[in-house]
């Protein structure tokens, strides 16, 4: 399993300075939504610029718009840029397409979609797809830390990365999924040696 860090409510400054700290013992970085709300599409460009060996994501959730936004997102250097799975599936679809014409890959955030619209984003799995189970950071302030992972279908021979509240704890929880990612966010950027704890995870994970 792979470890994406995810960069949130920090200033793009910190958040080179948090890849710079753990980048020995992550797989991907995540640009975080609020990063990018914050900053701009600069915040991408200016982290993928500073570790090009690294995978980029961008996680600007679109929800509509999507050849404009996609194509920003991959134009400063993302190597994946995430759309929400409740949006109209012609924006899936166009995201799928932009994806496909850029060499990129596309996470789909599975976050409040129904099973019906699960099962629709499903069918259109390919290489270049990455589903997200994600537990949302306002679920997390009113239930707490994840400690499960009940909506991970490992029927399914499809890309999966699961994501929120994911401590060093609840890892165990990841023994016998079939992920390929894994996104840490505050458990590693709210450490206060979040290098340690980056190393920690990793340690972690290659035990499953």
């Amino acid at each position: 399993m792979d470890i994406q860090l995810a960069l949130d409510r920090v200033t793009i400054e910190d958040a080179l300075a948090l890849v710079k700290e753990t980048e020995d013992d992550i797989d991907l970085i995540e640009v975080g939504t609020s990063l990018i709300k914050e900053y701009g599409i600069e915040s991408v460009r200016k982290i993928k610029s500073a570790f090009p060996h690294k995978r980029v994501v961008a996680d600007i959730k679109t929800i509509d718009n999507a050849e404009y936004e996609f194509t920003l997102c991959f134009d400063a250097g993302a190597d994946i840029a995430t759309v929400m799975g409740v949006s109209p599936i012609e924006t899936i679809k166009k995201c799928l397409q932009i994806t496909n014409k850029e060499q990129k890959l596309v996470m789909i955030d599975l976050l409040n979609t129904t099973e019906s619209k699960r099962n629709q984003l499903f069918s259109l799995s390919n290489p270049n797809v990455i589903f997200c189970e994600h537990l949302s950071k306002d679920e997390q302030e009113v239930s707490g830390k994840r400690n499960s992972f009940p909506h991970l279908d490992n029927g399914r021979s499809i890309r999966y990365a699961v994501a929120g509240g994911i401590t060093t704890d609840s890892v165990a929880q990841l023994i016998g999924k079939k992920l390929e990612i894994v996104i840490i966010g505050s458990a590693i950027t709210n450490s206060s040696k979040p290098e340690i704890t980056a190393k920690r995870f990793k340690e972690l994970l290659k035990g499953l």
